[in-house]
């Protein structure tokens, strides 16, 4: 998985803004001989407004959805905020991930000066991570 500088930006912000509570997005891009390219990021917002869960808007996931394949994209995954507990998928995470093609990102606010952001494939409850990689790092 790759993404631009500007887009791990986009998530952080988008997770300190919704702090004390988890944040919630989409990510679209493309597949490039099986290394996936994230061109947009989705910001969602977090309807359930909790710091244990997350649930997106339907409308803006809809939208979201709409304008990945306006631009030929797909949907390569999600994104969430981990507010107070690490990096790595919880029990529900692992329960709600029903797309094995699909990377869940998780960025975790435990430590302010070291935010973590890593991203998972889930299949079948099993958790693999898989590279990340933000260009210009």
């Amino acid at each position: 998985m790759i993404i631009t500088k500007q887009q791990y930006k986009d998530i952080l912000d988008h997770s300190h803004r919704a702090l004390p509570n988890e944040a919630c997005g989409l990510l679209g891009g493309r597949v490039v001989d099986g290394v996936k390219y994230v061109k947009k990021v989705y910001l969602l917002a977090n309807v359930d407004n909790s710091p244990e869960h997350f649930s997106m808007n339907p409308q803006e996931q809809f939208a979201a959805v709409k304008d990945m394949r306006s631009n030929g994209w797909v949907m390569l995954g999600n994104f969430h905020s981990h507010p107070a507990s690490p990096s790595r998928p919880s029990e529900e995470d692992k329960r709600l991930a029903f797309d094995a093609e699909a990377s869940y990102m998780i960025m975790s606010m435990i430590d302010k000066q070291h935010i973590v952001l890593k991203s998972f494939i889930i299949l079948k409850g099993e958790v693999k991570e898989e590279e990340l990689i933000v260009e210009g790092e």
